[in-house]
């Protein structure tokens, strides 16, 4: 088999096989050259501007070298070639559906990324050229493979606990903006993967127990990562503009929510400015972000207090536009930011100890290795924080901004009901 070489700045050499290569040549994956990775991070990063097309270059060479070293260890035995491929396939193509600005216009309730894949994996270009060379069926197999719904004993190094794409996003991510936090000892982790027999006897992906702390070291690159640039308080108010500004278009019939995946970054604000040209529009492409008025980490405040900000987009939208009159702004120039509590530390995985006996690691720790339980909530407490942005500085209390974040979804619209919030 003859392999392309695509040259690259973190993994150098990357082979292509010649389906991978059909398969990026298709026009849904080559529109992943024009979406960033890290939607608009670059405002604040400026080497921030790689893209989803790297990024899904660089989960396929993952992919392969993590069966290259299965093989040499012989747990070909228990995979065929054709799962082999399937796995490289789903790498490849697992973030084809990705909106303009990679997660943002997630959090205003648009399809998830991974049920965008799905029409463009499993018809098109793309189904085309994987029922002809991998079976009639393998659109699907890939499908289940990304959406963690797959039998294969495979389906951990596509979506999992310590699956590949992770390893990838961080290390490239961090790379591209020139900060050391994203640093995975990435060698150890591969050379740790393992085929495990799990508590059922079923084949799946785990590790050795001597990949202990190259999994820690994952872990806090994450939590590092999200902490310095994922949610870095400018990031966030380009992130909240940005939602804002889609999210009235969306309303306003100027754009189609159906069609939103299929844009590229600069294609989806060229349309913007055609078709619904604003202020907000001209700040972000500008850079001209908002400022924070407010800002508290989740740890100062009451347990679940903020939660709706991140669960109920309707409900934010009319309590920005109720906080903006109340303090002399107009319709969308006060914001507020509730990063969606993610899993920042979420772990299943079996782990082979150094006996011979499987273990499995989850949240709920292991001790002696990893207190998940506590260091999770503790991270969480100083990585996500509440934040109000505007487009010029007003005075904000802070304990009515608190006291407003503590109330439930019900509280806070009979507050709207009766005509004032702070």
């Amino acid at each position: 088999m003859s392999y392309e070489i695509i040259r690259d700045p973190l993994w150098k050499n990357i082979r292509v096989d010649p389906l991978a290569l059909r398969l990026v040549d298709t026009p849904a994956f080559q529109r992943l050259r024009y979406v960033r990775q890290l939607g608009l991070a670059y405002l604040v990063y400026p080497g921030a501007s790689h893209s989803r097309f790297e990024h899904a270059l660089g989960a396929y060479h993952l992919a392969q070298r993590a069966l290259a070293l299965f093989a040499e260890r012989g747990m070909e035995r228990e995979i065929s070639p054709d799962a082999c491929r399937i796995v490289r396939c789903a790498a490849l193509l697992h973030d084809i559906g990705h909106y303009p600005f990679s997660h943002a216009l997630e959090e205003i309730g648009a399809l998830h990324h991974e049920e965008v894949a799905r029409p463009l994996i499993t018809t098109g270009a793309v189904a085309a050229v994987l029922r002809e060379e991998l079976g009639p069926d393998a659109p699907e197999r890939i499908m289940a493979l990304i959406r963690g719904q797959s039998s294969s004993p495979l389906q951990g190094l596509i979506s999992g606990s310590l699956d590949l794409d992770k390893i990838e996003y961080l290390k490239r991510d961090a790379f591209m903006c020139g900060v050391n936090y994203g640093d995975i000892d990435v060698e150890r982790l591969l050379d740790s993967l393992q085929l495990v027999r799990d508590e059922t006897g079923d084949s799946t992906v785990g590790i050795s127990e001597k990949g202990l702390s190259a999994l820690e070291s994952l872990l806090f690159a994450k939590y590092q990562m999200y902490r310095n640039v994922y949610w870095h308080h400018a990031v966030r108010s380009a992130t909240a503009m940005y939602k804002r500004l889609v999210e009235g278009a969306l309303r306003a019939g100027s754009l189609d929510a159906a069609t939103l995946a299929a844009f590229t970054d600069e294609g989806l604000l060229h349309e913007l400015a055609q078709r619904a040209p604003t202020p907000l529009l001209a700040a972000l492409r500008e850079r001209r972000l908002y400022k924070r008025l407010f800002e508290c980490p989740a740890a100062e405040l009451p347990p679940e207090a903020g939660e709706w900000i991140a669960d109920d987009r309707a409900l934010v939208v009319a309590v920005e536009d109720q906080l903006a009159r109340e303090l002399g702004l107009a319709a969308g120039e006060l914001l507020l930011d509730y990063p969606a509590k993610t899993q920042m530390l979420g772990l299943d995985i079996p782990v082979r100890r150094r006996d011979g006996t499987v273990r499995r690691l989850t949240a709920a720790g292991w001790e002696g290795a990893i207190n998940l339980p506590r260091l999770s909530e503790e991270l969480y407490g100083s990585a996500r924080w509440l934040r109000v942005f505007a487009c010029r500085r007003v005075v904000v209390r802070r304990d009515a901004i608190i006291a407003l974040a503590a109330l439930t979804a019900d509280e806070v619209k009979t507050r709207l009901e009766g005509g004032r919030l702070v």
